[in-house]
């Protein structure tokens, strides 16, 4: 598998939205497509309009993966780029700030 990135801009109105996505995500990426896509992390940003979107981190056989598990959760599957790298400066911030 590889390592991807993607964006998904504006999508949910509320965080309660949000987590009902994760779970059904959670639940097609382990039960369902367990042996092509893996959830890694997923940093979760307010967009300008005051909707909220998602960055994610997946392990994936490859972006078309993605685009089937994200259209069986019914999200959308935008800016899927393949990580070639990674270069780790400082630990995680937002997990500092909740510990």
């Amino acid at each position: 598998m590889k390592t991807y990135t993607m964006r998904r801009r504006a999508f949910w109105k509320t965080a309660e939205d949000l987590k009902r996505s994760a779970a059904i995500s959670a639940r097609v990426g382990n039960e369902e497509m367990a042996d092509q896509v893996r959830w890694i992390r997923t940093y979760i940003v307010n967009e300008p309009d005051g909707t909220l979107g998602t960055v994610c981190v997946y392990q994936a056989v490859g972006p078309e993966a993605l685009v089937e598990h994200a259209r069986r959760v019914g999200m959308p599957a935008e800016d899927i780029v393949e990580v070639v790298d990674t270069a780790v400066i400082r630990a995680d911030p937002v997990a500092a700030q909740a510990a």
